[in-house]
C-alpha cells in the first residue's frame, strides 16, 4: 500500500511538473535572442524606428534583438512570414500602417489580418508625412509644383514603397489634376535618396530619413500632409493650409507578434516596449526625427487599426484608386 501510495503521490507531482514547466518557460523568456523583421530595406523610417527601439529592448529583456530586413511586396511578405512564424516571441514584426490597415483596405485576399493574425503590442509612434522636392527645385509651394509638373508632365514622377505614400500622392493628383507616376523603392531612405539625386520629382516621405537632409538642405519642404504643421517644421505649411485639405493621412509604426504567441509572453512584450519606448534618450530621439506619442495601450493599438481599415476603405473608394 505504501509503495503504491508513493507511486501515486509521485505520478501527480510529476504531472504537475509538466504542467507547469511551460509556464516556468515563458516568465523566463526570452533565452535567446530575438529577431525583428522589417518589411523594408535598410534606412527607411520603419528600420531607423526599429533598430532605435529595438537597441534599447536588448538592454532591459538582456537578449540581443536583431534586426532583419525583408523588403518585398511593399513589406506585405515580411508581415506574411511573421504571421507564420512559431508563436514563442523570438519572432516579432516592427511594420507602418501600409502593410497592416492600408493593406487590409486594398486587398481582399491578403493572406493575413492585422489584428487576427497578430498580437498588436505596441505603437512606437505617429508621424505625418511630408511634400519634398530636391532643394534647387525652382517652386517653393504646393501650387508652384503642380504648375511645375503640368508644365514638365514628362518628368513628374514620386518614390514610393507602399500605399501608405501611394495614397496621399494620388489624393494630391485627384485634387489638383497634377500628372505624376509611381516609381516603387524598398526603402524610404532610398526615396529620400531619388529625390535628393534628381530621379525623382518630388515624394511624399516620412520624417525619419526626411528631416535630416531637410535641415542640410539638399531637400525643401513644401507641406507637411494633414491639417496641422509639425513642430520640427514651424514655417512649412500643412497641406490643408496649402489649399488641398483631403490630403491627409497620419501614419504609425508598431510591433506586432504572431496571433499564437503565449500571454505571459505577450505580457512581457506588452511591458517591456513601453519602456524602452519612453525610455528618455529614446524619447528625445524620437522627438528629433518628429515621431509624436503612439496610443497608450495595445488595445487603443488593436482599434486603431480596426477604425483606420474602414477609414481606407472609403477613402480608396471614393478616390477610385487602384492597386497591384
Amino acid at each position: 500500500m505504501r509503495l503504491a501510495h508513493f507511486m501515486r503521490a509521485s505520478a501527480a507531482l510529476l504531472l504537475m511538473a509538466l504542467a507547469t514547466a511551460p509556464a516556468a518557460a515563458q516568465t523566463d523568456y526570452p533565452t535567446k535572442p530575438i529577431r525583428l523583421i522589417v518589411g523594408f530595406g535598410a534606412g527607411g523610417g520603419t528600420d531607423i524606428l526599429a533598430r532605435l527601439v529595438g537597441a534599447k529592448l536588448s538592454e532591459i529583456l538582456g537578449q540581443s534583438v536583431v534586426i532583419e530586413n525583408r523588403p518585398g511586396a511593399s513589406a506585405r511578405l515580411a508581415a506574411e512570414y511573421v504571421a507564420n512564424q512559431p508563436g514563442d516571441g523570438y519572432t516579432l514584426l516592427a511594420s507602418p500602417v501600409g502593410p497592416m490597415s492600408m493593406a487590409a483596405a486594398i486587398f481582399p485576399d491578403l493572406k493575413y489580418n492585422p489584428t487576427k493574425s497578430f498580437v498588436p503590442l505596441a505603437m512606437i509612434g505617429q508621424f505625418p508625412p511630408i511634400l519634398v522636392v530636391r532643394s534647387d527645385t525652382p517652386v517653393n509651394s504646393v501650387k508652384e509644383l503642380v504648375a511645375y509638373a503640368k508644365q514638365h508632365p514628362d518628368k513628374a514622377n514620386y518614390p514610393s514603397t507602399s500605399p501608405a505614400f501611394t495614397i496621399p500622392m494620388e489624393e494630391l493628383k485627384l485634387a489638383s489634376g497634377m500628372p505624376g507616376v509611381m516609381i516603387p523603392y524598398k526603402s524610404s531612405g532610398e526615396m529620400v535618396l531619388s529625390v535628393i539625386e534628381g530621379q525623382s520629382m518630388m515624394g511624399i516621405i516620412d520624417p525619419p530619413p526626411t528631416l535630416p537632409q531637410i535641415t542640410a538642405g539638399k531637400l525643401k519642404a513644401l507641406a507637411v500632409v494633414g491639417k496641422d504643421r509639425m513642430a520640427e517644421l514651424p514655417d512649412v505649411p500643412s497641406m490643408a493650409e496649402a489649399g488641398y485639405p483631403s490630403v491627409d493621412v497620419r501614419l504609425w509604426v508598431g510591433m506586432f507578434a504572431p496571433i499564437s504567441t503565449p500571454p505571459a509572453v505577450v505580457a512581457k512584450l506588452e511591458k517591456t516596449i513601453p519602456e524602452a519606448i519612453h525610455d528618455p534618450g529614446v524619447s528625445a530621439r524620437l522627438k528629433v526625427l518628429a515621431v509624436g506619442p503612439g496610443v497608450a495601450t495595445p488595445g487603443e493599438f488593436k482599434r486603431l487599426i480596426e477604425s483606420d481599415i474602414v477609414k481606407f476603405k472609403s477613402v480608396i473608394k471614393a478616390a477610385n484608386l487602384h492597386f497591384r
